[in-house]
């Protein structure tokens, strides 16, 4: 069964199928926020947060005169841990309101976080280590759960090109 198509300008009529979200303007339907999809975005939100500080000690190592190789290969590093730290903010902010990129960057980010969490469990830092895997390996489980492929579908409103 099919229905006629609408405009998306026009305000939605009585005959709406209930329990059927909002309409965005690209024509999806938006349902109501699964809780997978905000337990990801808490995760994602939490590693920008961990890169921020991890910015703001490395930072201020620079600032009190730590010893290192080069100046500005440091700043530089300053300057990626912020870029970074930016980026997953981003990413979980948009997440959060659906759109459908945001799963592709958060899934990079969570293999990245993987990357570097293994090691650091292998190496002997345990508690470090799981601090990375379980937060990340959620995630990634979280990424590919039926409702939250279906909430994060949303593509970014353009206006027409003629």
């Amino acid at each position: 069964m099919s229905r006629p198509p609408r405009n998306p300008t026009n305000p939605p009529s009585s005959s709406e199928e209930p329990g059927q979200g909002p309409q965005l303007s690209d024509g999806a339907a938006q349902g109501p926020r699964p809780p997978a999809v905000i337990a990801v975005t808490l995760v994602v939100a939490a590693e920008a947060t961990a890169l921020l500080l991890a910015a703001c000690w490395y930072g201020y190592q620079l600032a009190v005169g730590s010893p290192v190789l080069s100046f500005w290969g440091a700043v530089f590093t300053m300057g990626l841990l912020l870029a970074f730290s930016a980026w997953l903010y981003a990413v979980a902010v948009y997440l959060y309101r659906g759109y459908r990129w945001t799963r592709a960057a958060a899934l990079v980010a969570q293999l990245f976080v993987l990357t570097i969490g293994f090691p650091a469990l292998s190496s002997g830092l345990v508690l470090a280590g799981l601090a990375m895997l379980l937060p990340a390996a959620t995630a990634i489980v979280l990424l590919f759960h039926n409702r939250v492929i279906s909430y994060a579908s949303r593509t970014g409103g353009s206006t027409p090109a003629l």
